[in-house]
């Protein structure tokens, strides 16, 4: 990181944000820009290149008078790492300051949880570092996207029973020790909205929620542009919203009475009662257009549950618009019905749509957050009020194939 004082902090970071934006850019075009003296340029200017942050790419050409020195970011002078771990699967991706993945790497998760998952996540980092070609030093800072509720005091993830043991240590120290680098912990559906607001369906739509139904349910909101996590992090935990099934059963303190009936095992053991048979979740929505009446029953069900946690939402923070996600919520069955069902328990209109991201709105999530915090942090951890915003990255996480 640049280390300079306050007010040549403000002046960098002012800097840094024409470069990153409307790079390559001359001085002249970064001072029409910042409202910054053409000499306090000169300055940042040459700071910035003998740091290796940006360098000189060119001259102007094409207008009448002097040529000038053109500007842009070394992006791949720091890196970040962004995690995804799962239940079943952990993915790393090595992404630049411009926002381009560099490399991609994918695991199963381990299954000892705890301690070797976050062993596990600084070995995927090293591989990622060496599938691209960098030194690992380069990493500056990791997120990880988890299931549950992290503390931000302990590291301690709550509330993810799918990776045993993570719920016993500090599990941020853990994967920092692990990597060598300072570690964000967040929960996964939170960058899901996050990804989604980013590079997603829910672009420039700053009251947004989102709804991710796979092995549980939970959701994301952003209110006015900034994450919603509530007074103890547990914001969105809609699995544990007080109908589906009984409330008051001490299941579902455990589970949550909505998950209980939504999730994959529920939906499962309602086509089960129906039928007396054992299917797989994807099975049975596939089962309603081949003309199976209980998979209807089911999904009609399952959508109904959908419609309340939508109208719960909706009722207390009035996002524009609702995006499903998780391999059951983003299916186009599934959001056909919870769309059609709404407007029945719910008088005002509420745009309900499928993730455009998939099952990588989380990782272009972890990508958004960190990179706004790692470059703020190299370029203006002396002045906040600089903290620099993202642009629009050349390439998003969601557009790498799948490994």
């Amino acid at each position: 990181m640049v280390q300079v004082g306050f007010p040549r902090q403000l002046s960098l970071a002012q800097t840094m944000q024409a470069i990153i934006h409307s790079g390559p850019i001359s001085r002249a075009s970064i001072a029409k820009q910042t409202g910054l003296s053409k000499q306090t340029i000169s300055e940042v200017v040459r700071t910035l290149c003998d740091e290796g942050w940006i360098r000189e790419t060119g001259r102007t050409s094409g207008h009448v008078g002097r040529t000038a020195t053109i500007y842009e970011l070394v992006s791949d002078s720091a890196l970040l790492a962004a995690a995804d771990l799962g239940g079943t699967k952990v993915r790393v991706a090595l992404v630049d300051l411009a926002g381009e993945t560099k490399a991609e790497v994918v695991g199963a998760t381990d299954s000892a949880g705890g301690a070797a998952v976050a062993r596990q996540i600084g070995e995927l980092v090293q591989r990622a570092v060496s599938d691209a070609a960098f030194d690992l030093h380069r990493v500056r800072m990791t997120v990880v996207g988890c299931p549950g509720v992290p503390d931000p005091e302990s590291g301690v993830v709550r509330f993810a029973p799918n990776i045993r043991g993570i719920d016993a240590l500090d599990f941020r120290q853990a994967v920092a020790d692990a990597t060598g680098t300072p570690v964000s912990l967040e929960n996964d559906v939170n960058l899901a909205v996050l990804g989604e607001h980013w590079v997603g369906a829910g672009h420039g739509i700053d009251n947004l929620a989102y709804i991710a139904l796979g092995t549980g349910i939970g959701a994301g909101l952003i209110s006015n542009g900034e994450l919603v996590r509530g007074a103890t992090g547990a914001a969105g935990e809609l699995g544990y919203l007080p109908f589906g099934a009984d409330p008051f059963e001490h299941e579902s303190l455990r589970v949550g009475a909505l998950e209980r009936v939504t999730a994959t095992k529920g939906i499962r053991a309602a086509y089960q009662r129906r039928t007396g048979r054992n299917l797989e979740v994807a099975d049975i929505i596939d089962a309603v257009e081949a003309g199976d009446q209980a998979a209807a029953e089911v999904l009609e069900e399952i959508a109904g549950h959908l419609a309340r946690a939508v109208a719960s939402i909706a009722a207390v923070a009035g996002p524009e618009l609702v995006l499903l996600g998780g391999s059951i919520g983003a299916r186009a069955e599934i959001v056909e019905a919870t769309g059609r069902i709404l407007p029945r328990i719910f008088p005002f209109p509420v745009r309900v749509e499928a993730s455009r991201l998939g099952p990588r709105a989380s990782l272009s999530g972890a990508v958004a957050i960190g990179l706004r915090d790692l470059h703020t942090a190299l370029f203006a951890q002396a002045a906040p009020e600089g903290a620099i915003t993202l642009p629009m990255p050349k390439q998003a996480p969601s557009q790498r194939a799948a490994e």
